[in-house]
């Protein structure tokens, strides 16, 4: 990706950003201390394997904010379960009170995800936070 954000393949050029929000099953508050920041980091490392940027991302005790850059080829329900599939089978492994309290799921099935336009995310990569971001409806 250049340094405005752009992604450039052969075909032209293009800036496709997602506003994405997931949540844990039944909003369970079990992503704490040490979950958290491999959570993180997991995200960090699926996305930069995919070739997607990760703007800003805020992991919380029971829902993940995440904004991500991604290529035109990739649709925004194949990138949100292609990162809560990975982080579950993961985490679960790596943390196995987790199986406990989700026994079946870790994540809820629902999710959210909303493009955001060029300007938004610009201003969104300044700030290096989600809080200030808000999605309107047209």
């Amino acid at each position: 990706m250049s340094q405005h954000g752009f992604r450039r393949t052969p075909g032209g050029v293009s800036s496709v950003g997602l506003h994405v929000v997931w949540c844990l099953k039944y909003r369970r508050r079990i992503l704490a201390c040490r979950v958290t920041p491999r959570c993180g980091g997991l995200l960090e490392h699926i996305a930069v394997e995919r070739g997607w940027q990760i703007v800003a991302k805020k992991v919380m005790p029971d829902h993940v904010h995440l904004f991500v850059r991604v290529g035109l080829a990739e649709a925004a329900a194949w990138v949100v379960t292609t990162l809560m599939g990975r982080t579950a089978r993961i985490l679960r492994q790596e943390f196995p009170y987790l199986r406990n309290h989700a026994k079946v799921l870790l994540w809820s099935l629902s999710y959210f995800a909303a493009s955001v336009d060029y300007l938004r995310s610009r201003r969104c990569a300044a700030t290096s936070s989600i809080s200030g971001m808000r999605v309107t409806a047209a």
